[in-house]
């Protein structure tokens, strides 16, 4: 993970124009002009679109197109955890992970130290631009009335939503289902748990005492810990 303060993006420079004109009336009629841009951004050398010119607009408007389609289409089979999808621009994904060991990052201001530690089973949903995580009491595959608790981990929102601080979260627009789910799991346990979001303990307890002794003593998640946030999946969808 790269602090956003470290990540240069690409700078993209005008190359060319296009200009469409109408002709007024009942028969309009459209006319478009081609230009090149010189190094100061200003359009030089107009002339008709060409037939070549137009097919090569053509080509890269079917390209886009085409990485649209792919946003979100699974590689195979639909993974068993996953609960829901909506393939469109600005549509997401909701699914679920077992309870298991994942590497956990902690400021070294916590007091905890980072490692392999239990943590419960989640319920992730995530667009493009967000991430919401829930805690789920149980490894079962979750129903729309499975009652959802608050993820217990630092960096979260009472409403679930995660602040990803300097994390340069970059989906691509083409992005397959498998690699979607694979890239906000990884967003998420590697970035570093900082503190806890506007004074909301997503625990009975003590948060830092909770991840210290998980830590120290690689003792399973104690689901008796967990909050619930009085809503289900059957909520969210709507």
């Amino acid at each position: 993970m790269k602090n956003v303060m470290e990540h240069i993006g690409t700078l993209y420079h005008p190359k060319t124009a296009l200009v469409f004109y109408e002709a007024k009336g009942t028969n309009a009629e459209v006319y478009v002009e081609y230009f090149d841009m010189d190094r100061n951004g200003s359009p030089i050398n107009a002339h008709p679109l060409t037939v070549k010119e137009a097919q090569y607009l053509s080509k890269a408007l079917d390209t886009a197109r085409e990485g649209s389609k792919a946003f979100l289409k699974p590689k195979g089979i639909i993974a068993a955890n996953v609960l829901y999808t909506d393939p469109s621009e600005n549509g997401f994904v909701m699914w679920f992970t077992k309870a298991t060991c994942r590497n956990l990052f902690f400021i070294e201001g916590l007091g905890i130290s980072s490692g392999i530690t239990n943590v419960p089973a989640i319920l992730w949903i995530a667009s493009k631009e967000k991430l919401h995580i829930y805690a789920l009491k149980s490894d079962r595959k979750p129903t729309e009335n499975t009652p959802l608790y608050h993820a217990p981990f630092f960096n979260v929102y009472a409403n679930g939503n995660v602040c990803m601080g300097t994390v340069d979260v970059n989906i691509k627009k083409s992005a397959s289902l498998e690699e979607f789910t694979a890239a906000w799991e990884a967003y998420f346990f590697n970035s570093y748990f900082s503190h806890l979001m506007q004074n909301h303990n997503p625990i009975q307890g003590n948060c830092v005492s909770l991840w210290k002794k998980l830590r120290k003593t690689g003792a399973p998640f104690p689901k008796d810990v967990l909050k619930k946030t009085g809503r289900t999946i059957r909520n969210i969808l709507r």
